[in-house]
């Protein structure tokens, strides 16, 4: 049995709910919205009426068609139930919710699926202009646009950092940040929300390289993505070079991310190294 065929129900149900979610997502972009605050122990993030709506919508679904599954998703309560299981669905139902609110159209319904600790499965949606990034371990990355065939990724093969196009974030860059992008010589770059929607960027072959120094993803935000990174090429890892976890007790990636094409990723590493040492930073 192929790749393909290892998690096709899987597959075609994940994009079934993010397509759904993501309709009903839509329903509320042009407000009025229902903004309230979570708090995390050293964050706090915005949530909306369309979070909560698609977390229920996809939750439901996958309970529904996976009954016997592990879920993680950001507005359900999470509790030791999911260490339990060997499969657990990882649901970022609206990844970008300050680019939701402020209608800049960079915001992504997120589906992921972990076996046994290693992503397996994942689907990223952009609502508002209907692209569809799916993988599956071992099947490739497939892009589905509107009116278009599916489409395979690859990442892309620059090598020189100074070449290299960085996928930023568009909120105020900290001074730690603008140090990184100064010692590794990045030149040009795009500035977007949501983890998928950077990842995306690389897949697409529009940037090479994604960091996120702080502390604040959660496995929801990174696990759909990055399946789709790998089964394009591309690599991704904690801020020190080690793999990131998946159905921990620990939701956040507290040692940050490098998300790249693959091919200077340790060069990446390597160079970033005596800047955390400076910054402060150790690994968790």
């Amino acid at each position: 049995m192929n790749a393909d065929q290892n998690f096709k129900a899987e597959l075609s149900i994940a994009c079934e709910l993010a397509r759904v979610a993501g309709a009903a997502i839509l329903e509320h972009y042009e407000g009025p919205l229902n903004i309230k605050q979570k708090n995390y122990a050293d964050d706090v993030e915005p949530v909306t009426q369309a979070d909560t709506i698609a977390n229920d919508l996809i939750v439901t679904g996958l309970k529904r068609e996976f009954p016997d599954d592990g879920i993680l998703a950001e507005e359900s309560i999470d509790t030791e139930h999911r260490l339990e299981k060997s499969r657990v669905w990882m649901v970022d139902p609206l990844d970008g919710t300050n680019g939701f609110i402020d209608g800049n159209g960079d915001f992504a319904v997120q589906i992921g699926l972990v076996e046994d600790g290693a992503v397996a499965l994942g689907v990223v949606y952009q609502p508002l202009s209907g692209v569809l990034y799916r993988a599956v371990r071992g099947g490739g990355t497939w892009i589905e646009r509107p009116q278009f065939d599916p489409e395979k990724a690859q990442v892309s093969s620059k090598k020189t950092l100074s070449e290299m196009r960085l996928a930023a974030s568009r909120s105020h860059r900290s001074p730690r940040m603008n140090r990184v992008v100064m010692r590794l010589g990045f030149r040009d770059e795009v500035q977007r929300g949501s983890v998928g929607i950077k990842i995306g960027l690389i897949i697409e072959q529009q940037c090479d390289v994604y960091i996120h120094l702080s502390s604040r993803t959660k496995q929801w935000d990174t696990c759909a993505p990055q399946v789709i990174l790998t089964e394009a090429g591309g690599r991704i890892t904690d801020l020190f070079g080690y793999p990131l976890n998946y159905n921990v007790p620990d939701v956040q990636n507290r040692n940050g991310l490098v998300a790249s094409n693959g091919v200077s990723h340790d060069q990446i590493i390597e160079t970033l190294a005596p800047l955390l040492d400076e910054f402060g930073r150790q690994r968790v």
